[in-house]
């Protein structure tokens, strides 16, 4: 039996968690899963960090795979993942039903929390530069380490949080208030695909296609995912 090394992405994490004790009953494979940002798993891998499957955001699969570290062709989409806000539980749920309410609900909070190295942080500067408010949030900007953004917000330390619904919705004591308005809001896909140096290929591509058909619309729903 194989060991499968496994590099995953917290937009997902908690898919793929229901889903692996499943297959390592079934095959009698060992699963040894590793959890992040997209941003710090392409790192760590073109660092030299082993993978057998990858599970990132199809970007980042682009990124790896043109580095020679995945194969482009076994890329299989597994789920669409939106950008939300998210309070304190029992706190006021802000309006943020559109641009100009987003807006104003940023501004009027007193701290605002959100991750550099995710999805969400990375693209939010692009957000803020487009709202006009990018130093206002900048200054009053809390930048959690080692924990998640809902678990800031859940102890206080942050008024709002801005972050993938899907790393939002399992902190507790959080409310997810609801996502991004369209105009502002980025989808993201999430992917598998292939290392290029899996020690047993067709273990790796056994889970691969299990942890595909696993992303059902009832998994994806409960978990604030849409099906890719």
């Amino acid at each position: 039996m194989a060991e499968i090394a496994i590099q995953c992405s917290n937009g997902v994490k908690e898919v793929v968690l229901e889903l692996l004790p499943a297959f390592q009953r079934a095959s009698g494979h060992t699963l040894a899963p590793t959890y992040g940002a997209s941003a710090a798993i392409v790192k760590n891998i073109k660092d030299g960090a082993h993978a057998d499957v990858v599970i990132v955001t199809s970007e980042a699969i682009a990124d790896l795979a043109s580095a020679g570290k995945v194969i482009a062709g076994s890329r299989n989409d597994l789920a669409r993942s939106f950008i939300g806000v998210a309070v304190r539980a029992g706190a006021p749920h802000p309006d943020i039903a559109t641009t100009q309410a987003l807006k104003k609900a940023l501004l009027d909070a007193k701290s605002v929390a959100y991750s550099r190295l995710g999805v969400s942080g990375i693209y939010l500067p692009t957000v803020l530069d487009r709202l006009g408010i990018a130093d206002e949030i900048t200054a009053k900007a809390v930048l959690p380490q080692g924990i998640p953004v809902g678990v800031a917000v859940a102890r206080g330390e942050a008024e709002l949080g801005i972050q993938q619904i899907s790393e939002l919705l399992p902190v507790a004591g959080v409310e997810v208030v609801g996502p991004f308005p369209d105009d502002v809001q980025k989808v993201t896909i999430f992917s598998a695909a292939l290392s290029t140096e899996a020690k047993d290929t067709h273990a790796a591509q056994a889970l691969i296609k299990f942890i595909a058909a696993g992303f059902t619309p009832a998994a994806l729903t409960k978990r604030g995912l849409e099906a890719a």
